[in-house]
């Protein structure tokens, strides 16, 4: 692969990225970055598309951190394979707005294009970080009871 990234440029893109280092950040980012970020934006509002470096380490920079400040981040795997990285991390973060500590998982799923991060794609274990904003479960209903008949609740 003629593009392949080393796993130090990944590493070192990775410790920029936990730093929220604008400064350290920048160079790891191509200035068409796409950076999506799964999840339901009606409770983490910065979730969706951000195109662009400068709209991305608006993000990164300014935007999270506003709503939540990272607490800890704990990597547990990582794959370089090509120009493509898979991770898989547990993040903390305290809300702004309360204080409340939350801790999820996160994949982050990246390409890079000459050193450069092009895309990444960030799927939130939304549905517990969800639950942790709330406050309580987001389970439909309790658990059915045994049912007569011959009908079937979907």
């Amino acid at each position: 692969m003629t593009d392949a990234v080393p796993r130090s440029v990944v590493e070192a893109f990775y410790d920029a990225f936990v730093a929220r280092d604008e400064q350290m950040l920048e160079p790891f980012l191509h200035d068409d970055v796409v950076w999506t970020i799964s999840g339901p934006v009606d409770i983490l509002s910065y979730g969706g598309t951000h195109r662009g470096k400068v709209a991305v380490l608006d993000l990164i920079i300014r935007v999270v951190p506003s709503q939540f400040r990272a607490v800890h981040f704990v990597q547990e795997s990582m794959l370089v394979e090509g120009n493509r990285v898979a991770m898989l991390n547990r993040r903390s973060a305290r809300r702004a707005a309360d204080g409340r500590v939350i801790s999820y998982r996160v994949a982050n799923f990246l390409r890079f294009h000459h050193g450069k991060v092009v895309e990444n794609l960030s799927l939130l274990d939304s549905f517990d970080a969800a639950e942790q904003l709330l406050g309580h479960s987001l389970a439909p209903h309790e658990p059915m009871s045994a049912v007569q008949g011959d009908l079937i609740a979907i």
